[in-house]
Order: C-alpha cells, then structure tokens, then sequence
C-alpha cells in the first residue's frame, strides 16, 4: 500500500512492525501445528491397524489407563529400584551355583586366563574369538563402577562360554575336552532349578515395560492435547489482531475516488461465482441494509462504507492478482483462450446478477 492511502510514514513503520511480529508467531504456530498434526496422524495409522471394538469400551478402557497414570508415575522409580533389588537376588542365587561349579576338583583349569605362551598354544587366538574364564566373570560380578552384568543370563552366558571354548580347542579324546563338558552338564542342572524364578523376573519386567510405555504414550498425548488448546487460543488471538490491524489500516486509508469506484464496480462484475460470493460477504458484513430480493440486482458501490470499498479494492486486487500468476504458467494456452473473451465477459456479468440475487435473498430470508 502506498504512502498517500495509509496516511503518515509512522503509521506504515508502525504497521510493519505489526506484521512482522505476527509474521514470526504465525511460523511458530505453524511449526507446532506440524508437530501436533504428524503425532495425530501417526495415532490414527496406529488406531486403523488394530482390529476395531466398541468405541465405549475402548473409552471406559483409557478412562482407567489415565486414572492410574499418576499414580503409576509415582511409582516408577520405585519399580525399577524394586526390580533392580529383585535382579540382584537372582545374581547371588547364581553366585552360589559358581562356586559350587568352581569348587569340583576339576575347575582348576577354568579359574584363570589361558596361559597361552606358557602353554605354546600360538593358535588359540585365532580359534577362540571371546576367551572366558571363572576369575573374569568373579571380577565382573564384583565390579562397582557399573560395568557389571546387568541380568544373570549375561553371566549364564559367559560361564557356557568358558566350557564351549574349551571343547573347542581341545579334541574330544584331551581331558580338557572331557572335563568342560561334565562341568558344563553339571551347570545346566543347576541353572535349570533357577531358571523359573528368573522367567518370572522376566516376566514381570515386561509387564513394568509396557505399563511404561503406555504411560509414554499417555504422556505425549497429554502433552499434544495442551499444546492443540495452546494453539487453538492462539490462533483466536491471531485472528483477533489482524481484525484489529486491518481496521486501523483502513481507518488510515484515504478516500476511495470516483475514478476507483467505477473501475472497483467495473471488476466486481469480471469475478466468477465463487470470488463474486466472497465479495458479497463482505458487502454483507459491513452493510446490515444489504438485502435486495427483486429479480434484478444492483450493488451500489457509492453507498458503501469507506472500509467496505477499501475491503473490496484488497480482495479485488489479490484475485486478480493470483489469476495473473496461474495465467502465467499456461502461456502455451492463452492464444486459444483470446477468441472467447468477449462470451466470458458476458457470461460473467450474468453471473455477477444472478449471485447478487441469490446472495440477498438468502440474507433477507426470517430465521
């Protein structure tokens, strides 16, 4: 807008600035918006891949789920404490079967490293990947700066490693060979006395973990839920201040001559249906008397309010103005267009009356 038709260059920089700060909330908005509208949406995707049920039931469900979800975050660390004492019980269970193994009297070659240039054993390196033995799995088990094991089937694991490598390296016929695989059977015997209890840790871990993603899930749902009503208030803001700023700008604005008036009626009758709808809106909003039922319409654009000119004048300009830019892209097309202007010309005039008509004797219509 020009200077002469916003009065003062203070007012222009004034509003300026205005839009420019609405500018940076409206990207900020926008970045939030993506950010709820991609979490519902990969809800629902969710939602549309599980087999369909009543909707009450599923409500009275999650009414339940969120009612203990409080409660539940209370209690987290208070699980995983609880869980960890619970791990720990079932390591010094395990540590009992160690050293009942590292107590047979033929544990001794398993206790230590393999002495592997005492022994001349130059392959073992290249045959066994992971060497393991009884004293490296103590020191792990004893270990306090939290590179310990963290479940005992680690250390299950660990201890068949030390018999598999030895039958490994060792024929059959050596007794080392012998040796490993009676202690290994002797192991498995007892580790399956303890297995239960370690099932049933497992068990109840996986129980806590989906409880715990659950309670994710309805964390970020909360959290989506609040920032929707945020932006819900915002956007009302927003629209509030642009309403605000577009009648200090037309305030501002000086008189609509009569030269623009003409060519201001004069384009009203060149929009299609749609655009002319949109014009008469805000005939409509401005100008309570605006209601003509008779056949033949006409909008006299000298009665109309300064603001209601200056509201057409804007609307008018931006339509034809992203007519200009789509035409734009179909140059190839507009030498086969030129021949049927005129017939467009008339039809839209056509239109223009008929929308009038129609647009008034909706308005004129008793509740």
């Amino acid at each position: 807008m020009e200077a002469n038709e916003t009065g003062t260059i203070g007012d222009i920089e004034q509003y300026k600035c205005s839009v420019d700060d609405m500018s940076v909330r409206i990207d900020q908005l926008d970045q939030r918006f993506a950010e709820v509208e991609q979490f519902y949406s990969n809800v629902n995707k969710k939602m549309s891949n599980t087999p369909k049920g009543s909707s009450v039931l599923k409500d009275i469900e999650k009414e339940k789920q969120i009612a203990n979800f409080k409660k539940r975050q209370q209690d987290a660390s208070h699980r995983e404490a609880a869980a960890a004492k619970r791990m720990q019980e079932l390591i010094r269970q395990f540590g009992t079967i160690l050293r009942q193994i590292t107590q047979h009297k033929w544990a001794g070659p398993f206790m230590q490293p393999v002495d592997v240039v005492g022994l001349g054993l130059h392959d073992y390196h290249e045959v066994i990947e992971k060497p393991m033995d009884f004293s490296t799995i103590k020191n792990k088990m004893e270990a306090k700066d939290g590179s310990g094991y963290k479940h005992v089937r680690e250390i299950c694991a660990d201890v068949r490693l030390i018999f598999k490598n030895a039958m490994k390296y060792n024929e059959e016929r050596d007794d080392v060979h012998v040796m490993a695989k009676t202690l290994m059977g002797k192991f498995e015997e007892k580790w399956l006395q303890l297995l239960p209890k370690v099932d049933e840790e497992e068990e109840r871990r996986k129980r806590e973990d989906e409880e715990a993603q659950l309670d994710m899930k309805l964390a970020q749902e909360a959290a989506h839920a609040k920032m929707a009503k945020d932006l819900s208030i915002e956007l009302d803001d927003m629209d509030m201040h642009l309403e605000e700023l577009r009648e200090a700008v037309l305030q501002k604005c000086r008189k609509i001559t009569v030269e623009e008036k003409k060519r201001l009626s004069d384009a009203l009758t060149k929009l299609s249906s749609e655009d002319l709808n949109k014009a008469l809106l805000i005939v409509a909003q401005n100008d309570p008397s605006f209601c003509i039922a008779d056949e033949e319409v006409e909008l006299d654009i000298s009665t109309q309010s300064e603001s209601t000119l200056w509201k057409l004048k804007f609307f008018v300009q931006d339509v034809f103005e992203a007519q200009g830019k789509a035409g734009a892209t179909e140059g190839n097309n507009n030498n086969n267009k030129s021949n049927n202007n005129n017939q467009a010309s008339n039809k839209r005039k056509r239109e223009t009356n008929d929308a009038l008509v129609k647009a008034s004797q909706k308005k004129c219509k008793k509740p």
